[in-house]
């Protein structure tokens, strides 16, 4: 067999062709049963060129609607924290796309920064997050060129919870009264006082509201909020390969009941790291100016703590993770 001939077919057997460079975009809308369709981002590999576009409050170098490069692609569906957006960890997305991953997230209708109406009804993400598999898989117009046994997921705070439970994981939300009462200065704890929540009513959850999804094989999750909920039996069938990430100085949700437990409850231990000096918002992207002046306090890291070389650091780990899980 001529040389040509071998490279080509050798080329043809990795998931993404060496001349696929940069990163194509789609934000898709996903049926939804009887609710309003789900919104969702999708960042992938490319031969089209990208180019600067402003999507949402945010500027990305992508081609929008580009082909998609590449064969028998991993997948990682990704959830993102309370009151944000599918766009809410988009570096993140961006440094899969490169890495030949196609890389989905979801807008967890309830729980976005433009409607927080149903922010603890947690059951609600991890059925959602299935629904945006099922549309990778079957719904997007490039769903021929994915490999379904090649699934990871991305969470972080409440996308770190949900992506436990789409795991296997089972909560007892009725723990979070007592937690409350004995640690009212927490941050949860606080607003939920504000919110007058009525704990009861929305912690009385059976184990069959909680939706898994066996198809996700490997798991990065940061700053997992709710952590204190699951113990030992509530992780037991959490068998994907897990990547955590804790921030050191995160005040939000402080140390040790919230990654601690996660990390101590799993059935294997997890590629536990700890990040010095961060914040728990210190997992979000750095701010531009705008961001910025409008929402400082997710914006705000330690004197000395430097965001945007870390998530270099961070999204370049993330990326390893799953290239080491999803061979």
């Amino acid at each position: 067999m001529k040389l040509v001939a071998v490279t080509a077919l050798l080329l043809s057997l990795f998931a993404v062709p060496a001349f696929a460079v940069d990163v194509g975009f789609d934000e898709v809308t996903i049926p939804n049963g009887a609710e309003p369709p789900l919104i969702a981002g999708i960042w992938y590999p490319t031969n089209a060129p990208a180019t600067p576009h402003s999507l949402g409050a945010i500027r990305q170098t992508v081609a929008p609607n580009a082909p998609l490069a590449g064969n028998h692609l991993p997948l990682v569906v990704m959830s993102h924290g309370g009151a944000g957006w599918y766009d809410g960890h988009y570096d993140t997305a961006l440094a899969l796309a490169r890495a030949g991953f196609v890389a989905a997230a979801v807008g967890h209708a309830g729980d976005t920064f433009k409607d927080q109406s149903r922010t603890l009804q947690l059951w609600r993400r991890p059925a959602q997050l299935h629904r945006l598999v099922d549309y990778m898989l079957d719904g997007w117009r490039g769903h021929e060129q994915l490999d379904a046994a090649r699934i990871g997921a991305f969470g972080f705070s409440n996308g770190g919870f949900t992506v436990l439970v789409a795991a296997g994981g089972i909560p007892d939300l009725l723990k979070i009264q007592p937690f409350c009462k004995a640690h009212r200065d927490h941050d949860l704890c606080e607003a939920l006082r504000q919110a007058q929540v009525d704990l009861p009513s929305v912690a009385n959850v059976p184990a069959s509201a909680w939706i898994h999804d066996s198809r996700i094989k490997a798991i990065v999750i940061a700053a997992p909020a709710f952590g204190f909920a699951f113990g030992k039996a509530g992780l037991s069938d959490v068998h994907a390969a897990v990547q955590l990430w804790s921030a050191a100085d995160d005040r939000h949700q402080p140390h040790p009941d919230y990654d601690e437990p996660v990390r101590d409850d799993l059935p294997r231990a997890p590629d536990y790291r700890a990040v010095a000096n961060a914040g728990h918002y210190d997992f979000l992207p750095p701010c531009d100016t705008r961001l910025s002046r409008i929402q400082p306090e997710i914006c705000t890291s330690l004197s000395g703590f430097d965001r945007a070389g870390f998530h270099e650091r961070f999204n370049a780990d993330v990326v390893r993770f799953f290239q080491s899980e999803l061979p």
